[in-house]
């Protein structure tokens, strides 16, 4: 009865798997897209020094970007070398690791229109009340 029941939950997770591996692929190659469009130097030509604006171009930019954890800290550093804000390179990180527009299509399938705008939406706000909270709390 067990190995029966376990067949079946290994079937619908393959299926399901496959049901979403084009749109995922298809993601994969959105991001890609976007990373050879979108250089630092672009980045850097929207920045006024405003805390508020900064931090919200740093979050739109991180969320159009979207990427892995490890990779965010060498391109922090990099942001950073290229004398980027710092309430732009933290909003930017945030919202590179929790956003992702590009992610929106893949996401809605699996996990629903109402769950995924709410969760980007309060991801975008959240990195730019994080970005501006960690900036004056260090005191960089």
């Amino acid at each position: 009865m067990n190995s029966t029941k376990i067949k079946k939950s290994f079937q619908k997770s393959l299926f399901s798997l496959l049901k979403t591996l084009p749109i995922m692929m298809s993601v994969m190659l959105l991001i890609g897209l976007f990373k050879i469009f979108v250089s630092f130097e672009k980045i850097n030509t929207l920045l006024t020094g405003n805390t508020i604006i900064d931090s919200l171009y740093g979050a739109l930019s991180g969320s159009i970007l979207a990427g892995n954890v490890v990779n965010s800290y060498v391109i922090g550093h990099e942001m950073l070398a290229s004398s980027i804000s710092l309430y732009a390179v933290t909003a930017f990180l945030v919202a590179w690791v929790t956003v992702g527009f590009v992610q929106i299509p893949a996401e809605k399938e699996i996990f629903g229109t109402k769950f995924t705008v709410l969760r980007n939406l309060f991801s975008v706000i959240l990195s730019i009340v994080i970005s501006i909270l960690t900036v004056t709390i260090v005191g960089v």
